[in-house]
């Protein structure tokens, strides 16, 4: 960045920023800003699709009857607090196995998976505001069916959830697809981390407010509070949000010249046609499919089953078990909003190479939370290095946000959305078959059973790490690259 001033009478000019051709553009000011405001929005959005995604995992504790290790119906550990126990529910509890419980869980992500890449297609061809708006309010609303779904058995609650997962299938690609018109290069890692930091908030206010709920009400308030929060926010994201500078009404014109210009190399017209066979064959694309992939296997299998953990083996309350499961989130969503400052720094003032900085961000968000979660496995009944290591493990993995998450705006901006949409159709594959072999290792709940889960998902999260090390890149793709720069370079 050029930081010299130039005086125009009394006043001085702001920061430049010198693009790839030399072109050096004003930096807009980032208080009051409308791109920062795109990010607290955005924000505020995956806050509440986490907390509609990740209410049932707690809410499953509640729901169903105890099949727990040790006789009698006890955890494994000695339980905390028993006299939280002594409660009588007030709603509806169902006689599911463990497999049955899997298969509720992960139901979520067969809806998912299918929106990934159409998602992705259909925000670039016609605007991710209304996309992503829709997908969010509607899964807000199936949310609010969901007791009804249970009381009519396992098999409607699978297939509101499946809905659920149609509709937030689109958010991701969505917003990729709305960050490669609103994100200057120098700015991605802070907005998008900023923007997607709302989902490990939204898991951190989610678990512990869910085991409150239940405790104090039923678990069928769950699924009204946060689905109602859902539908307020939807209102004022379509008031608010506008797809591309261009059409925001209240931005400013300085603000609206540094984003066009910082990105008028980067983006080819929304009319081109798109480059399937050269994205498919696309090696740093695959690495972070794999990468992602990886990553998930871990974060999914923790964020359904981590309530379950808690209450079945180290024996925490309804009350505790939400607050405890959310420590890890908490972690990660601090680490994400450090990390993705850390990121711009080291690219815009320290002048690191992109591709360094999101390979390092990788390997310190996914080896370790590799390494913790097998010490997880180690700890027994010691509830406070179990919690300690488990919260540790997730916390670290916030890195990865500023790591091979937000790649795809690097290596192909104007395909971000569809790239993205890619990587996150492998990418949900753990979320579908994760909570289903877990449940499916530990039918008695011991903790040799659970450290086998650990295992495995520690072991994926070491490989993803190191394919992506290899093959990993940070510049743009020729096949991604606008005709203009094309004809330039």
């Amino acid at each position: 960045m050029d930081y010299s001033l130039r005086e125009d009478g009394d006043e001085f000019t702001k920061p430049l920023i010198q693009r790839a051709n030399g072109e050096k553009v004003e930096k807009a000011p980032i208080c009051g800003s409308s791109r920062y405001g795109l990010a607290l929005l955005a924000s505020y959005g995956f806050f509440v699709a986490y907390t509609l995604r990740v209410n049932l995992s707690v809410a499953m504790v509640d729901m169903v009857r105890s099949n727990r290790s040790a006789p009698g119906g006890a955890s494994l550990c000695p339980r905390q607090n028993p006299e939280l126990f002594q409660r009588k529910h007030k709603a509806s509890v169902y006689d599911w196995d463990s497999e049955t419980q899997g298969w509720v869980l992960g139901s979520f992500f067969y809806g998912y998976i299918l929106m990934q890449i159409p998602g992705g297609y259909l925000a670039r061809k016609h605007g991710a505001k209304w996309l992503l708006g829709l997908g969010i309010v509607a899964t807000a609303v199936f949310t609010l069916l969901t007791p009804l779904a249970a009381d009519m058995g396992p098999g409607y609650l699978i297939a509101v959830r499946a809905l659920e997962g149609v509709g937030e299938g689109v958010t991701f690609p969505a917003m990729h697809s709305m960050w490669a018109s609103w994100a200057p290069p120098l700015e991605r890692s802070r907005l998008l981390t900023i923007s997607y930091a709302g989902a490990q908030l939204g898991t951190v206010v989610a678990l512990p407010l869910s085991g409150y709920i239940c405790y104090y009400l039923n678990w069928t308030y769950v699924f009204y509070v946060f689905g109602l929060v859902g539908v307020l926010w939807f209102i004022l994201w379509t008031a608010l949000v506008s797809n591309t500078p261009d059409t925001h009404k209240r931005i400013s014109e300085a603000e609206r010249l540094y984003i066009t210009r910082s990105l008028k190399e980067e983006l080819s017209p929304s009319v081109d046609s798109i480059p399937w066979s050269s994205i498919f064959c696309s090696l740093p694309l695959w690495a972070i499919i794999v990468a992602h992939f990886s990553y998930n296997w871990t974060f999914y299998t923790l964020l359904t089953l981590l309530p379950t953990y808690m209450n079945n083996v180290l024996g925490f309350g309804i009350q505790q078990n939400g607050l405890l499961s959310a420590l890890p989130y908490l972690g990660c969503w601090v680490l994400a909003l450090f990390g993705g400052q850390l990121a711009d720094y080291l690219r815009e003032t320290c002048l690191f190479p992109t591709v360094a900085v999101r390979k390092a961000f990788s390997i310190i968000g996914m080896v370790g939370p590799a390494v913790f979660l097998v010490a997880a496995g180690h700890t027994g009944c010691d509830y406070t290095s179990a919690v300690g290591f488990l919260t540790l493990s997730s916390a670290l993995g916030g890195f990865s946000a500023a790591g091979f998450n937000i790649n795809h705006l690097d290596i192909a901006p104007s395909y971000a959305g569809i790239l993205l949409g890619i990587t996150n159709t492998f990418a949900t594959i753990p979320g579908m078959v994760g909570p289903v072999i877990a449940r499916a290792l530990t039918p008695h709940n011991t903790i040799e059973e659970w450290r086998t889960v650990f295992y495995i998902s520690a072991a994926i999260n070491v490989f993803g790490a190191t394919f992506y090390t290899l093959f990993g890149s940070g510049v743009l793709q020729p096949w991604a690259a606008s005709k203009l720069s094309s004809h330039r370079s």
